[in-house]
């Protein structure tokens, strides 16, 4: 070969090495995601690579985390779009406490409480509703759970809001029950018009699975159709909930 390719030659293979050098830097200071960002406060990151079928608010849920937190700090925009294969960090709260007595003094086992103030405060405003209105709280509560992960900052693509995840259009429906004006960005308004509507579901089917796929479903559908198929996952997830909630363990 002459001396002149050769050079040639020394001078690609430098310049190849230092792109795979400068490269390996690049990658070795700055992650592939956001977990080189700062965690907001009692969370810990999870790595997580999105699957088919996840959406933000459902790894919040399984993951016991807050889906606005999860869509910022993935920064994944207003819409909480995830991409199947992309690699995410999901802001886990960290548990603590211990648990104590449910409300109202009842035997049995004790309540499990979440760790997070917030979410704990929905527990208790759902689970008071219930008793209220002789709804199962625990019924009510895994259906909340299902929904949005006892969290009131959620508002799904359909427009449902809240910890209870309800319609606009089913609130003023419970309105006539309730007996007064419903404001589901209020957490006591929000836990009412949900549980109403678990009653009134009650009342037209006393089928619990149809019960439960109603609230996702909505009545007519089911009466008409049966449970899809989506629903009777759902139904199967809400009864695994309540089952954990009943033994006095965290829901997920």
């Amino acid at each position: 070969m002459p001396r002149a390719t050769h050079s040639r030659a020394r001078t690609c293979v430098r310049a190849l090495a230092s792109v795979v050098c400068a490269l390996a830097v690049v990658l070795a200071v700055t992650p592939a995601h956001a977990d080189h960002e700062r965690l907001p406060a009692g969370r810990t990151g999870v790595s997580y690579v999105v699957e088919p079928g996840d959406t933000a608010s459902s790894l919040a849920v399984r993951f016991h985390a807050w889906t606005a937190e999860l869509i910022a700090h993935n920064h994944l925009g207003a819409g909480g779009t995830l991409r199947v294969g992309q690699r995410i960090v999901i802001p886990v709260v960290r548990k603590g406490g211990a648990n104590d007595g449910d409300e109202g003094g009842r035997s049995g086992p004790s309540m499990w409480q979440h760790p997070d103030r917030d979410r704990e405060k929905v527990r208790r405003v759902i689970a008071g509703a219930a008793r209220r209105h002789d709804v199962d709280p625990q019924l009510a509560l895994a259906i909340s759970w299902q929904e949005s992960g006892w969290q009131m900052g959620v508002v799904s693509s359909a427009d449902a809001i809240g910890a209870m995840q309800v319609l606009p259009s089913t609130a003023r429906w419970m309105e006539q029950y309730a007996g007064r004006s419903l404001d589901l960005r209020k957490l006591g308004d929000n836990a009412q018009a949900g549980v109403l509507l678990l009653r009134v579901l009650s009342q037209q089917t006393h089928r619990r699975p149809h019960k439960i796929g109603a609230y996702y479903q909505g009545l007519g559908a089911v009466q008409r159709h049966g449970l899809y198929e989506e629903t009777r996952t759902y139904v199967d997830n809400v009864e695994a909930i309540k089952r954990r909630l009943e033994d006095g363990r965290s829901p997920s």
